[in-house]
C-alpha cells in the first residue's frame, strides 16, 4: 500500500498537487495543520491525525461529519511527532510506501526529527521518501539500482546516517567509487553526484545511507 502524508511544513501548492494527481490511488493521511492544506485545495483526506493544536478553527470540523474519515486525535503532551504517531497508523495498515510531503520549513527541529523518521520507516520495512520541489530524500539499508530516465533531478548525494556504511560503491556515477568506508563526518567525497549511464548502482554492506535526490 502506498501513502501520501499531508503535514504542515512549507507546501509548494502547484506541486503537491500535480503530485497528489499522479498518485491518485494513494491513500491520503492529514497530519495536523497539513488539513489546512487540504481544506484550502479541496483535498479529501482517508486518514487525519494530530493534536490540532495548530490547526485554525472550524476546519477539523468540516471533516468530522464525514462517516468514512477516520479521524485519531491525539494529546499535545506526547512522545511522539503527529508524523510518527501517523506512521505507527499507516504501519498498522500495511503501508510499504510513504511520501512525506510538508516535511520541511522554517524549522530544523521537525526536519530532522522527520529525516530520523525515514531511518526509523526503512527499519520497519517500509520506504519512506520526503519530497518537496527540489528533493527527494530517503533512507537505504540494502543496495538499490537507480534509473537515470526516473531519476528525480541532476544530482544524487549519500551520507552516512549513523557512525559509517562499508564497503561503499557506486557505479554507473559521473564520480564513481570502490569499496569505500563512508563516516559521518565524510564531507564532500559523496556530495552532488550525477548518474552517467542508463542505471547507476549503489552497493554497500552495512549501515543506513541517507540518498539525496536533488535539483536547482
Amino acid at each position: 500500500m502506498n501513502m501520501i502524508f499531508i503535514s504542515g511544513g512549507r507546501i509548494d501548492s502547484d506541486f503537491a498537487l500535480d503530485f497528489i494527481k499522479k498518485h491518485n490511488e494513494d491513500t491520503i493521511v492529514a497530519i495536523d495543520r497539513g488539513l489546512q492544506f487540504c481544506s484550502k485545495k479541496g483535498i479529501r483526506p482517508h486518514y487525519i491525525v494530530g493534536d490540532f493544536d495548530s490547526l485554525s478553527p472550524g476546519i477539523l470540523e468540516n471533516y468530522e461529519s464525514d462517516p468514512d474519515i477516520y479521524i485519531r486525535h491525539l494529546k499535545p503532551e506526547k512522545d511522539d511527532s503527529d508524523t510518527e504517531s501517523a506512521f505507527h497508523l499507516a504501519l498498522d495498515m500495511g503501508a510499504d510506501t510513504i511520501y512525506l510531503l510538508g516535511a520541511t520549513g522554517s524549522r530544523m527541529d521537525h526536519m530532522m526529527a522527520n529525516l530520523q523518521l525515514l531511518v526509523y520507516g526503512v527499519q520497519k520495512g517500509v520506504l519512506i521518501y520526503l519530497i518537496d520541489p527540489n528533493n527527494k530524500i530517503t533512507a537505504l539499508t540494502r543496495s538499490v539500482t537507480l534509473k537515470k530516465a526516473e531519476q528525480y533531478g541532476n544530482y544524487v548525494s549519500f551520507f552516512s546516517w549513523g557512525d559509517e556504511v562499508t564497503d561503499f560503491t557506486l557505479k554507473g556515477f559521473k564520480y564513481p567509487l570502490n569499496h569505500y568506508h563512508l563516516t559521518n563526518t565524510s564531507c564532500g567525497l559523496s556530495l552532488s553526484n550525477e548518474i552517467a549511464e542508463d542505471q547507476a548502482e549503489v552497493h554497500f554492506e552495512s549501515g543506513v545511507l541517507l540518498m539525496i535526490q536533488s535539483k536547482d
